[in-house]
């Protein structure tokens, strides 16, 4: 584990965080109940969604606890057999590995209702951005998009100035 310690640090302070703060709204709030930390804007609202991002697949979104494992096996053999990468790949990678096992966790392990049936495969969400109607979300979502979006700058800055000319 010596080589790439910045992704197993991202992605264990990832999966802490998440797990943490669900555990703390599950154990605080009623399915539902919303807190206002900016009145209209910013609210801390308990929900749980069985789809993936923006409810997608939510009628059945069974299969996406094994995608979240597969994910998370294909980074874990990255990053401990791969090459050595850069810190931007380190970051982005663990903090999308931290994202699919703190969502895979929930996806495995949680249970809610759902049109008056208990089903497994609920992921708890509960950051919401009511100023622009985004839906509810949770940190492993923040984890793995800030993921995506340090992957995308280390790509650029890989490029070489040749290849920029050129459109590659």
């Amino acid at each position: 584990m010596k080589k790439n310690r910045l992704c197993w640090f991202a992605a264990a302070i990832g999966l802490i965080l998440d797990q943490l703060t669900k555990y703390w709204v599950v154990q605080n709030f009623e399915l539902e109940e919303t807190l206002p930390l900016w009145q209209g804007v910013f609210h801390f609202t308990y929900f749980t969604n069985t789809g993936a991002a923006f409810s997608l697949f939510s009628e059945d979104g069974s299969w996406l606890r094994w995608l979240s494992l597969a994910v998370s096996l294909g980074l874990i053999a990255l990053a401990w057999f791969g090459p050595k990468l850069i810190r931007l790949e380190q970051l982005g990678y663990g903090f999308i590995l931290g994202g699919a096992l703190g969502n895979g966790i929930d996806r495995f392990f949680n249970s809610c209702l759902v049109d008056n049936q208990t089903v497994t495969g609920c992921v708890v969400d509960f950051l919401h951005f009511r100023l622009i109607n985004f839906p509810v979300f949770n940190v492993a979502d923040v984890c793995i998009n800030l993921g995506i979006v340090c992957l995308l700058i280390a790509s650029f800055k890989h490029q070489s100035p040749k290849s920029r000319e050129r459109g590659q």
